[in-house]
């Protein structure tokens, strides 16, 4: 496998991209526009950070949302009877000692759930979600139960109230894909992508299998923490049946499928195409739920059309393009595709 260190190409795409998405809520002012953009983020996000270990290493969890919901859960309990300050930006400084929390939380589940692989390790996820669920509407003193548990409101101006929060999950974003990035460049994600082929080979050839697989899933349950915590001071209200959902999950694996697991920006483009489609339906047909089609259309297209994903059956079919219009004799004869690498 041939890794790409980085490159000029990368470094533009990168500037134009995160460009481009620091001045949209400067240039749109329309608060539905904005806060769709911000729910957009969110799922770019937890995509992203859920590629580390279901798509990296190859192990499946289904229970990324009880993470979500944790870290949302740990910002209201925080400051439901605190002062958010007068600029209303205590609670993002509070997101770095949540993640870091949610990620040791993470350690010690990942400790017993990884010694399971594959389906297995996805029923044991899930079964982790609803456990915490479960909890979510028991803990009453501490949770709030089915009443839910609420924030302060942020004293942004009413006019840009959204900017402050699509500004940090723009930061996160960049986050999870900074260490999406560093990972398909060095020898973790090596080792990650040894163990999504073949466990027992990894461990055969010296990759610390545990270490790897346990660091993945920290960081990216972590980040998924971070995430919840800022959802929750933007809805200034939790409920356990939207804090730990399981659509949360099926979202962010859908975009991860969709726009191709295992990439950089397979899970933001995926972000990109089903968010927006899921709120424009949400804000047409109001709340018939006509999205939870569209997710099985979604997923039924993949399966057949692209099992791979959009972005590496792009780029699979653009480099088949170029070997057969550089070989000498012409285009006409079958060629066979070039050598994988990591698509950046």
């Amino acid at each position: 496998m041939r890794h790409r260190a980085l490159t000029w190409g990368g470094v533009i795409r990168a500037v134009v991209f995160f460009g481009v998405l620091t001045a949209f809520p400067f240039a749109v002012t329309a608060h539905w526009i904005v806060n769709m953009a911000v729910f957009t983020l969110i799922y770019a996000g937890l995509a992203s950070a859920w590629n580390l270990v279901g798509g990296l290493a190859g192990y499946p969890s289904l229970g990324h949302a009880a993470f979500f919901g944790v870290g949302a859960y740990a910002e209201a309990i925080y400051f439901q009877h605190r002062d958010v300050g007068a600029n209303g930006l205590l609670p993002f400084f509070a997101l770095p000692v949540i993640g870091i929390g949610v990620a040791v939380l993470g350690l010690a589940v990942g400790w017993i759930a990884m010694r399971t692989r594959s389906d297995v390790f996805a029923i044991v996820t899930i079964t982790l979600l609803f456990v915490a669920q479960t909890l979510a509407f028991n803990l009453t003193s501490l949770t709030g139960g089915s009443q839910g548990i609420g924030l302060p409101g942020a004293p942004f101006d009413p006019d840009t109230y959204e900017r402050p929060f699509y500004l940090v999950l723009l930061l996160l974003l960049a986050v999870s894909m900074a260490v999406t990035w560093a990972a398909l460049h060095s020898r973790i994600g090596l080792s990650l992508r040894a163990v999504a082929a073949d466990e027992e080979r990894a461990r055969g050839v010296g990759v610390h299998v545990r270490g790897v697989k346990l660091l993945a899933f920290a960081v990216s349950v972590g980040i998924a923490a971070m995430i919840g915590a800022v959802w929750a001071y933007y809805m200034t209200f939790v409920y356990p049946q939207f804090a730990v959902d399981p659509l949360i999950t099926i979202g962010m694996v859908l975009m991860a499928y969709l726009g191709g697991r295992g990439t950089l920006w397979g899970p933001v483009i995926g972000a990109l195409i089903v968010v927006p489609a899921q709120q424009y339906l949400a804000y047409q047909y109001g709340a018939t739920q006509l999205y939870l089609v569209a997710y099985a259309a979604i997923f039924l297209l993949i399966m057949l059309l692209m099992p791979r994903g959009i972005l590496p059956t792009i780029v699979e079919r653009l480099r088949r393009r170029a070997a057969a219009a550089a070989r000498p004799d012409g285009a006409g004869r079958p060629v066979a595709s070039a050598p994988k690498e990591v698509v950046s």
